[in-house]
């Protein structure tokens, strides 16, 4: 349902471009930033990876894609994570031979005004992150421990695995696809917010040109979070892991320029 291709899509000198959404119980949102994304990048398609939602959210992606080619939805067996969601839409994209995928949540963190900045950096680069902690960047209405969480995070990823970006978990992001051919993505092996770190080390590691740009982080208004403590562990307990591989191999590359 919804998987038009006929249609010519894309941007300059990115050319097609998909953004994925992946949704669990996100029916209050999804319109929303299907809405939002369309109007500030009229030419992107919207791919919304649904994990078999309770609350109705792959019957409502299924009615937007009735009335818009330009959404199309990938229905999953069940919740099996923010990682397998990201991977299964990203396989999806290359069958139907897209240039470009962006990663991007559902419940408004990432606001899609920021989307058309992300794309312009895409033309010149393989990852464009979009940064919480560049200058310029805005965190909205995030307690102080979610805050202390998030840079001490990305301070020890950076030293552990040398990778040179400052948001190093964030999930704002554009891929162009022939980077993340480079990488051999079947044996990724995070299902949680660690793959964006994951993904990160990998690509930083086939010698990917990763790019930063400040974006306006806000809390979600409604719903809930998927954010839990054995998330958090599981991406301190994977860090710690790769980090001591690389160090054992002798593939830690030094980190360009300095923490922000």
């Amino acid at each position: 349902m919804g998987e038009q291709t006929g249609r010519t899509v894309g941007r300059p000198d990115v050319g097609r471009v998909l953004v994925v959404v992946p949704t669990y119980n996100e029916a209050d949102n999804l319109a929303g930033i299907v809405d939002r994304v369309h109007r500030h990048a009229p030419g992107v398609d919207v791919l919304v990876a649904d994990d078999n939602s309770p609350d109705g959210t792959g019957a409502l992606a299924d009615g937007l894609a009735r009335v818009d080619p330009r959404v199309h939805v990938l229905h999953r067996e069940g919740k099996a994570g923010l990682g397998a969601a990201y991977l299964a839409g990203f396989a999806w994209a290359r069958r139907r031979g897209y240039d470009a995928v962006v990663e991007m949540d559902a419940d408004g963190s990432h606001a899609p005004e920021d989307l058309p900045t992300l794309l312009d950096a895409a033309r010149d680069a393989d990852v464009v992150i979009g940064s919480r902690w560049q200058r310029g960047a805005r965190v909205l209405n995030w307690p102080w421990r979610r805050l202390l969480l998030s840079r001490g995070g990305n301070w020890y990823a950076r030293w552990a695995l040398g990778v040179p970006v400052s948001d190093a978990t964030g999930g704002y992001r554009v891929y162009r696809l022939r980077a993340l051919d480079a990488v051999d993505l079947d044996r990724v092996c995070s299902r949680g917010y660690s793959f964006q770190v994951e993904l990160s080390r990998l690509l930083h590691r086939a010698g990917a040109r990763m790019v930063e740009v400040p974006i306006t982080f806000a809390e979600r208004e409604r719903g809930s979070s998927k954010m839990s403590p054995w998330i958090v562990l599981e991406a301190l307990w994977r860090i710690t892991l790769w980090g001591l591989q690389d160090r054992r191999r002798g593939r830690r590359r030094p980190v360009a320029g300095r923490w922000p």
